[in-house]
C-alpha cells in the first residue's frame, strides 16, 4: 500500500571541483504486506537508486565524479480519499483533457540552479 507521494529536491556539491545543481525525484513510499517500509525514487518518469545514496547520486556533469546528494525542500503530494477536496468528474469516452497526453515533460533537472557561494557574494550591479 502507498503511503506517501512527495516531490524532493536533492543538491549537490562535488567535492571535486566544487559545481552545484540540483535535482528534483518523485518519491513513493510503500509498506508491504510483512509490514516493511520501503522508498522508491524516480527521475523523470525512471526508476532510479535512491539518491542519498553513493550508487544513487548522478555524476557532476563537469567532472564526471558522484556525490550523494542531500534533501533542501519537499512537498507532499496528497493521497486519494480526502471527501473535503474539490474533484471533477471525468466525462467518459476518454476526451477529458486530451492535451494532458502531449504536454512536454517536466523534466527534473528543468528547474533553476541554486547559486553558487562565490555568484552569491558577488555585488550584484
Amino acid at each position: 500500500m502507498i503511503t506517501e507521494l512527495a516531490v524532493e529536491r536533492a543538491e549537490f556539491t562535488c567535492g571535486s571541483c566544487w559545481h552545484r545543481w540540483s535535482v528534483d525525484y518523485d518519491v513513493q513510499r510503500y509498506r508491504d504486506d510483512s509490514g516493511d517500509e520501503w522508498e522508491y525514487f524516480y527521475r523523470d518518469n525512471t526508476p532510479v537508486d535512491s539518491p542519498y545514496t553513493p550508487q544513487g547520486a548522478p555524476p557532476c556533469e563537469h567532472c564526471g565524479r558522484r556525490w550523494v546528494g542531500r534533501l533542501v525542500a519537499r512537498r507532499p503530494v496528497p493521497l486519494s480519499g480526502d471527501i473535503e477536496a474539490p474533484r471533477s468528474r471525468i466525462p467518459a469516452g476518454g476526451g477529458h483533457r486530451p492535451e494532458r497526453h502531449f504536454a512536454p515533460m517536466l523534466h527534473a533537472a528543468g528547474h533553476l540552479q541554486p547559486e553558487s557561494r562565490a555568484q552569491a557574494s558577488r555585488p550584484s550591479r
